[in-house]
């Protein structure tokens, strides 16, 4: 006798959910992993973020021996700011282009090369940067690696997880960014009060070094495909699309605020610290480890995020985040004198709002443009998005002086007045809610966060 056919085991139409299916059936095609998959994704995002910690501790390690430089060096605030704006021109460089050819090239091949030369970009930086210019030569060299790194990494997370569960993995890759970053200046802050900045240089870049190492053998795969045709696709998929030059747009805001805060943090500190008493040693370790823990806040922020993004949508939840930012901004630079323990607490809030909206906006573009050209719209953003950062902290430097007169690092005061150079941020901050709500009204906003905008 013939046992008829049971439905139940039928294939399903095409675009047809099957949910009465058993776990181990259903294809990741079909909409979702099996959970065994899920598992193995989950270890190897969490090994990934892990080394991309150690390939960090490089990012801020100038920022955080700044006030050493710039005594050593007699600079003013301004010049101490063009050293960072030059390693954030490297990085535009190199993120725009490199970013770009992941449409072309494996992003892993392109991470890995790219760490390399981030650590030999720093240990050159600490054996032989002399004064300005050839701070600004060896800084820039420095941001041509870093360049290469956090946009290839984050489509390399982005290729592996699906859209419902691509702004949890992408918030939780920025959340080792934001903790390395964190790391960087801690280690580089305490070692250089104890040893000089140019032995904290060399030590961070030694973690680099060793973050590439790990990365050489988690990085084994590479699910992206590459392409030929990245120039057309960028002009008709990205240029032309409007959601998503709006995120851009927004991105560009939080990179401008996101960056001056960062690379002023630590010297503000130091500075609020000296003015209650404190030497110029103690201050400097002191502003270094706190800022370390102010920035780590924002790791945590940043998952968090990622989460709420999902489930709230990618406008809504950056907009909330971004007027709390800007509000931060307008506020935190009067605060100079204060007690630490309000300049933590206050900067705690500040950290976790400046940097959380990143991986909300990052995941947006990846859903709002076709998968062939992931990379040429992520190039874009981070060109404009660095334009805005780079520019940040020479702009801060400048308001710094302008409201300083008589007290510039040249003449070995240091700044009381910061309230000016904050509130420059939290203006640029605000042209990112705004370009979001453009965006969350055009109807192709419903890709993003499965139909939530």
């Amino acid at each position: 006798m013939v046992k008829p056919t049971s439905p139940l085991i039928a294939p399903p139409s095409p675009g047809q959910s099957a949910p009465w299916r058993e776990p181990q059936l259903e294809p990741e095609a079909a909409g979702g992993v099996v959970s065994e998959d899920e598992n193995d994704e989950s270890a190897w995002l969490l090994k990934f973020c892990v080394a991309y910690g150690f390939i960090m501790l490089v990012f801020l390690n100038y920022a955080a021996v700044l006030p050493l430089v710039q005594r050593e060096w007699g600079l003013t605030n301004s010049a101490a700011g063009m050293i960072f704006s030059a390693y954030q021109f490297g990085y535009i460089f190199s993120a725009t282009i490199l970013s770009y050819l992941t449409d072309r090239f494996k992003a892993r091949r392109i991470f890995l090369i790219s760490a390399v030369w981030s650590v030999v970009a720093n240990f050159l930086f600490a054996l032989f940067a002399v004064d300005l210019t050839s701070a600004l030569v060896y800084r820039a060299l420095a941001g041509l690696g870093m360049g290469g790194t956090y946009m290839p990494g984050l489509k390399l997370v982005a290729d592996r997880f699906p859209s419902e569960r691509r702004g949890r993995a992408v918030g939780y890759f920025t959340s080792a960014f934001v903790f390395g970053a964190a790391a960087s200046t801690l280690l580089s802050g305490l070692v250089g009060s104890v040893a000089g900045w140019r032995f904290a240089i060399f030590t961070s870049a030694a973690g680099t070094l060793v973050g590439t190492l790990l990365c050489l053998a988690i990085l084994q795969e590479d699910r992206g495909a590459t392409r030929q045709d990245a120039g057309r696709q960028l002009r008709r998929e990205v240029v032309r699309n409007r959601p998503a030059l709006l995120l851009i747009l927004a991105y560009a805001a939080h990179m401008w605020e996101q960056y001056g805060m960062r690379a002023w943090m630590a010297a503000f500190l130091a500075a609020s610290f000296v003015h209650i008493g404190y030497s110029k040693g103690e201050a400097t370790g002191y502003g270094a480890t706190l800022t370390a823990i102010i920035v780590a806040v924002g790791g945590f922020a940043t998952g968090l995020a990622g989460v709420l993004s999902d489930r709230l949508g990618r406008t809504r939840t950056a907009t909330a985040i971004m007027v709390l930012s800007a509000g931060c901004s307008l506020g935190f630079g009067w605060l100079m004198g204060l007690s630490p323990v309000v300049l933590v607490l206050a900067g705690v809030a500040y950290s976790f709002f400046v940097v959380a909206e990143s991986p909300v906006l990052s995941t947006g573009l990846t859903e709002l443009v076709p998968s062939r050209c992931v990379g040429a719209a992520m190039g874009l953003q981070t060109l404009v998005g660095f334009v805005a950062a780079t520019a940040s902290p020479a702009v801060f430097g400048w308001v710094l002086d302008v409201s300083n007169p008589a007290r510039t690092g040249a003449q070995g005061g240091m700044p009381l007045v910061w309230g000016w150079a904050f509130g420059v941020l939290g203006v640029g901050a605000l042209i990112g809610p705004l370009a979001l709500a453009i965006a969350r009204r055009l109807p192709t906003s419903t890709k993003m966060a499965g139909g939530k905008g």
